[in-house]
């Protein structure tokens, strides 16, 4: 069974030296390992701006344009006593436009720092004397009050002068950026912690394989005749936790919400004998929850929640891909959807069968973490061919580390 795999089995030394701590001066010229047919299944040493000359022509690639937003907000207690709130995703409104658009309240699930020390009542957002935006903190007024409190508490925020609390967080937040990178976040993540294409506000982490594009590869891929499309998946905070059971069965995956157009499903579904290119393990995990989507419709007439052992179920699947999201296009036609939002629990280890991807964009992921294992069910034993390639050849990793083209064994 899946769930019987050794975590121990998917790790491999990474120095700390080799952890990218800040990214490049130019997005793309960051390296590209492409491991394809085109390279005999061998790792190649290339630049990430030679991407297109790797894709297929007339091929299927798809983005994740989610915005990271400055997530990271600081109170202060009465006595002085500084708590940190992590917001994670909206708890009321749970749409995540309205809330960003709420103009005096809204509540968050967050995570706390020093939680035990806030006993209860409201408090104040925290401005430092040195802060230009002093002035304009002050106007906004912003406090916190706990509503829920727990692993994953509830936040109630209520503020003052009419700003959006998008414009709050803006003005209020700092980039919540991987705490694998030791140290505070500074005014380059502001840009590079967010990719080119980004969109969407809902995300606490970026989608790091898109941080490596520029107009330049989107248009080199535009001149190839292949056709761009774009999902939203808005990346949570369970992407840093790591796993920390000694089988993969005992680790408990965390949920993401995502939307698709019914123009994307469309694509997709007609997309005939045309290869799919995922760019990152966001829309890696969105795509292939599709399928699951429109077996949900097929089999009860209507999607849901994806949940983590869902793809292993013993008799398996029969539907074919454009059955499944065929179902979902006529689910959302019968509901006169344009846009369907869902959460998916996903989990894709060693033993997963692809049903939408064929080609990977992805960083160099840390030793025993789920996506390490998602690397492993696309490309089987070879992940550790293509990490000792990537650790002799001076590739960085992480978030603002280096790439990698993959395609699926």
């Amino acid at each position: 069974m899946v769930q019987d795999i050794r975590i121990e089995t998917y790790n491999y030394p990474l120095p700390e030296e080799r952890i990218a701590r800040y990214p490049l001066a130019q997005r793309d010229d960051s390296k590209l390992l492409v491991f394809t047919n085109a390279t005999g299944r061998v790792p190649e040493n290339r630049k990430f701006r030679d991407l297109a000359d790797y894709l297929p022509e007339k091929s299927l690639t798809v983005f994740n344009n989610t915005k990271v937003v400055p997530a990271r907000l600081l109170f202060q207690k009465e006595t002085g006593a500084l708590i940190e709130i992590f917001c994670l995703e909206p708890f009321e409104p749970q749409d995540y436009q309205l809330c960003f658009a709420a103009t005096s309240a809204c509540r968050w699930k967050a995570i706390i720092g020093n939680v035990k020390r806030w006993k209860g009542g409201r408090l104040r957002l925290y401005v430092g004397e040195d802060n230009p935006e002093a002035a304009l903190l002050s106007g906004i007024a912003l406090e916190a009050e706990l509503i829920e409190r727990g692993e994953t508490s509830v936040v109630a925020f209520y503020w003052k002068g009419g700003f959006s609390f998008s414009q709050v967080m803006e003005h209020a937040g700092r980039i919540p950026i991987p705490p694998y990178l030791k140290r505070d976040t500074e005014a380059i993540d502001l840009e590079r912690y967010q990719t080119w294409y980004a969109q969407r506000e809902g995300s606490v982490a970026a989608p790091t394989a898109g941080l490596h594009f520029t107009q330049r590869e989107l248009d080199a891929i535009d001149v190839k005749g292949i056709e761009r499309l774009t999902l939203c998946l808005h990346v949570g905070a369970g992407t840093f936790l790591p796993v920390k059971s000694e089988t993969i069965g005992d680790h408990t995956m965390h949920s993401e919400p995502f939307s698709v157009s019914k123009l994307f499903l469309k694509s997709l579904a007609n997309k005939g004998e045309r290869s799919v290119t995922a760019v990152g393990t966001t829309s890696t995990r969105c795509l292939e929850s599709l399928y699951f989507l429109g077996v949900h419709c097929l089999e009860k007439g209507e999607p849901g929640l994806v949940e983590q052992w869902e793809p292993y179920r013993p008799e398996g699947y029969d539907y074919s891909l454009s059955q499944a999201l065929q179902a979902l296009v006529d689910y959302m036609e019968k509901e006169g959807l344009a846009e369907l939002t869902s959460r998916t629990r996903i989990i894709i280890v060693p033993g997963y069968r692809f049903r939408v991807i064929d080609y990977l964009v992805t960083n160099f992921h840390q030793p025993k973490s789920t996506l390490l294992l998602l690397i492993s069910a696309f490309v089987g034993d070879a992940w550790r061919d293509i990490y000792d390639f990537a650790l002799a050849n001076d590739f960085r990793f992480l978030s603002y580390g280096d790439s990698s083209l993959l395609q699926k064994v």
